[in-house]
């Protein structure tokens, strides 16, 4: 995984997830708070406090012939639910003990995307549409000696991608994406619209002979064009870590500055960014073992945080204490 990619499946999965991650713990309640693009319908009866499209407009400092690429990711939310093998058959349940593992119903997501492929800004000019069309589904799993399964079930999702390009001189373009909801709704709660929203959406925009503009800091001769530009659930950021690489531009629903970083001493993602891994770390290595099998029994990337905490040997440890980057940046 590249350092880029690593930055968009942070920006993915933020949220995900928190501290203590149970699915008891009150602040889990209510997930999927990022980067929400809603059906429109329920939008409109929220007055658009829940928005219904996504909208990023950056620059690229490019002749006509350059090519672009533009790729829409979200979370679809799942549902996982268990059901009990009975004498009259399956029945449903909130949890299900096979042998010593503990099966619950919850949420899961998964990972969907609509990529345009490398397109001309000359062909961009007239403009694309791309279609999310997303069908509902299901996948079961048979648990232990057919004692029951997990049903893990999704939702049909429709929606729009508008990709446009506009020469504001022979080498400046202005890039326009709008990603838009179009799946129907019947008047559900906000529970269950979240199993019809594209959830944590952000985009990607690549260009391979480089020249996007920062939006955040442009150069002076560039600011009115960067002032100008609408941007609407999100926020363009020049997205390598190196400060010389303007080929990619992340439009990301949380606040990231251009050229963010994963702190090299982190040992993997926790879904929450706003808090410090060395904090996250010793209050997972504290839990009771009660809690620790309510981790891990909750959701499986919850599991996957827990395994990799428990093996980090006592170096790891170490080195996500007492890191100052600080005084590195004044030396420079």
């Amino acid at each position: 995984m590249t350092d880029v990619e690593r930055i968009v499946e942070a920006v993915l999965y933020e949220g995900y997830i928190l501290w203590p991650y149970r699915r008891s713990a009150t602040k889990n309640r209510q997930r999927w708070t990022f980067g929400g693009v809603h059906p429109e319908a329920y939008s409109a009866q929220r007055g658009g406090d829940d928005p219904a499209a996504m909208q990023a407009q950056c620059l690229l400092a490019a002749r006509a012939q350059a090519t672009v690429s533009v790729c829409v990711r979200f979370l679809h939310v799942v549902e996982r639910r268990v059901a009990r093998r009975t004498p009259a058959g399956l029945r449903p349940v909130d949890e299900l003990w096979v042998g010593d593992e503990r099966h619950v119903a919850w949420e899961e997501a998964a990972e969907r995307d609509v990529c345009s492929g490398a397109v001309s800004l000359a062909d961009l000019e007239a403009g694309i549409r791309l279609a999310i069309d997303v069908p509902a589904g299901s996948r079961t799993e048979v648990l232990g000696d057919d004692a029951g399964v997990l049903v893990h079930r999704w939702r049909a999702l429709t929606g729009t991608v508008d990709i446009s390009a506009t020469m504001l001189d022979a080498q400046l373009a202005r890039i326009e994406v709008r990603v838009r909801n179009t799946t129907p709704w019947g008047g559900a709660s906000r529970e269950e619209t979240l199993k019809q929203t594209f959830c944590s959406t952000h985009i990607v925009l690549e260009a391979p002979a480089g020249g996007f503009v920062s939006i955040t800091d442009p150069p002076s001769r560039l600011r009115e064009a960067a002032e100008a530009c609408e941007n609407a659930g999100t926020w363009p950021v020049l997205a390598s870590p190196d400060e010389a690489d303007d080929r990619t531009v992340l439009c990301s629903p949380i606040i990231l500055p251009d050229h963010p970083q994963i702190a090299p001493e982190s040992p993997g993602d926790l879904f929450d960014a706003t808090e410090i891994d060395q904090m996250l770390v010793l209050n997972i290595l504290a839990m009771t073992a009660d809690e620790r099998r309510e981790m891990r029994d909750s959701d499986p990337r919850a599991r996957a945080i827990l395994e990799r905490t428990e093996a980090l040997s006592d170096e790891e440890l170490m080195r996500l204490h007492g890191t100052i980057r600080e005084f590195g940046m004044v030396r420079r």
